[in-house]
């Protein structure tokens, strides 16, 4: 496969997955936008979460997930309650709305998996998923060289100026 069909391929695929999730949640009725969503499933998912935890996981920068998570209280979806190792920062938790919320939002997603694997055996789903995992992995690596080198960079440019 060349590389623009891959591009094309990962592309599309993105987009696909973008408009089902969409329809699903013109489907269940949630009033959520995606990142709203993404960040709802972060502070399930992670334990002791705070607000930096969140901004690591979805790679977004701090003003925008402080307004996400700031909409996501206003509509009583999470709490913060005080950390009592560091009283600089606050621990997110969901609400039981929240959860609530969460359970559908797992639904939504476990259905559209299943929609986009259509008659895919089991064997194909694993290869595909060991795949994307691999290919995730090696971006990551590079953004992590990136960074290095960035940082690099920016302290030689530091100690020249």
């Amino acid at each position: 496969m060349s590389q623009t069909s891959l591009n094309d391929v990962l592309h599309q695929l993105m987009h696909v997955y973008r408009r089902q999730l969409r329809l699903g949640i013109q489907r269940y009725q949630l009033d959520l936008p995606v990142t709203h969503i993404r960040v709802l499933k972060g502070i399930g998912r992670t334990s002791e979460c705070t607000a930096h935890k969140i901004v690591q996981h979805l790679g977004q920068d701090k003003a925008r997930v402080t307004r996400v998570l700031n909409e996501l209280l206003t509509a009583g979806l999470i709490i913060k309650t005080e950390n009592p190792q560091d009283r600089r920062s606050l621990f997110l938790a969901l609400t039981e709305a929240g959860h609530d919320m969460l359970k559908e939002i797992e639904a939504l997603e476990d259905e559209t998996a299943q929609r986009m694997a259509g008659d895919l055996s089991d064997e194909e789903v694993a290869t595909f998923m060991k795949t994307a995992s691999a290919m995730i992995h090696n971006t990551s690596e590079c953004e992590a060289r990136d960074a290095e080198q960035l940082e690099g960079v920016c302290q030689r440019s530091a100690q020249d100026g």
